[in-house]
Formats: C-alpha cells, sequence, structure tokens
C-alpha cells in the first residue's frame, strides 16, 4: 500500500510540474512581453510546422527588412505568420509603410495592397513544436473537462487525509498509555 501512494504522490507532483509549465507558456509567458499564436497552416513549413507554438514579441516596425518573418492580423479575425519580401511606401500615407509577404511553402506572394505597419503585431522570437495541439486541445470542451478533472483529483489529493497518518496518531496516542501491567516495580 505504501508503494501505492508514493507512485501516487510522484504522480501527482508531475503533474503539478507539467501544469505549471503549461500554464506558464500557455498564459504566464505575457509576463515577459510575449505573446503565443498556434501554427495551423503549412504555409511557412519548415521554419514554423503546423501544431507548432511560436512566441511574437512586439516590434518597432521601422526596424523590420526584408527576410524578416513578421506576425499580423490579415483582417478583424485572421492572425497570420509569414515573410517580407518587400517594403513599399503606402499610396495613402507615404509616412507609413507596407510589407509584402509570402509564406516559405507558398509559391505565390500574398495578395493585396501588402501589410499596413499598424497590422503588425511583431516579430516571432521561437517555437515551441506540438505545443499548439495541446493549447487547441485545451481550449475545446473535452480539454476543459479534462482540465478540470486533473484539478480535481489533484485538489482531492492534497485535502483528503491518507490512512496512514489516522492509523500513525492512533498508534502514537496508544503507545502513550502507561502499560501498569507488566511494569517493573523500582
Amino acid at each position: 500500500m505504501n508503494q501505492i501512494k508514493r507512485i501516487f504522490q510522484l504522480a501527482s507532483t508531475i503533474m503539478v510540474i507539467l501544469a505549471l509549465l503549461v500554464a506558464f507558456f500557455l498564459v504566464g509567458i505575457r509576463l515577459i512581453g510575449l505573446y503565443p499564436y498556434t501554427v495551423l497552416s503549412g504555409s511557412m513549413e519548415p521554419t514554423y510546422h503546423v501544431g507548432s507554438i511560436i512566441y511574437v514579441k512586439k516590434v518597432d516596425t521601422q526596424t523590420l527588412k526584408v527576410g524578416d518573418p513578421i506576425t499580423f492580423m490579415m483582417n478583424d479575425t485572421t492572425v497570420a505568420t509569414h515573410r517580407i519580401i518587400e517594403i513599399v511606401p503606402d499610396e495613402n500615407d507615404p509616412s507609413s509603410v507596407r510589407f509584402r509577404t509570402k509564406g516559405d511553402n507558398n509559391d505565390v506572394a500574398d495578395g493585396g495592397d501588402g501589410v499596413h505597419c499598424n497590422n503588425v503585431i511583431g516579430k516571432p522570437v521561437f517555437t515551441i513544436p506540438y505545443m499548439g495541439y495541446l493549447a487547441v486541445y485545451l481550449q475545446s470542451s473535452s480539454g476543459r473537462y479534462l482540465l478540470f478533472g486533473l484539478c480535481a483529483v489533484l485538489l482531492l489529493s492534497t485535502v483528503l487525509p491518507s490512512g496512514k497518518n489516522k492509523k500513525s496518531e492512533a498508534d502514537s496516542v496508544e503507545g502513550d498509555t502507561p502499560d501498569t501491567e507488566n511494569a517493573d516495580p523500582q
């Protein structure tokens, strides 16, 4: 029984550590100015693989150059990461620039006038392969149920007293009473 308890405690400890690491890399990383995005298409392979998470840092758009990958708003609901292939002045505002972009794995450049400098979110600084699959799963209803279930198990494992502690307390209480029948008179 002791062996099972030790295995359960070790598994609980590992789950807590993993949960904290996942929480940091999905949410806490924002505290240091990095924003995670899940790679959903293969347009930037082999640089950024589908299912990876890329971490994007805000950048001064004046420092960007041809060849830099950028993360940007394509429209109101879509974020993309592609590589800058050309920097051109904005036709409507000569003080602004636009970035023509193309995915590394795409045959043609992105359409339109290019990405306006105000739509640039930042520049990817590093990536974690496969972590995006976990992020997407945890945002699904079954992922949330699993997450809540794991939290409940961990909480119960720390709150509920173990049977060994109760027995040990009972043994120490019994051991504290003197045994008068076998006591040596002095």
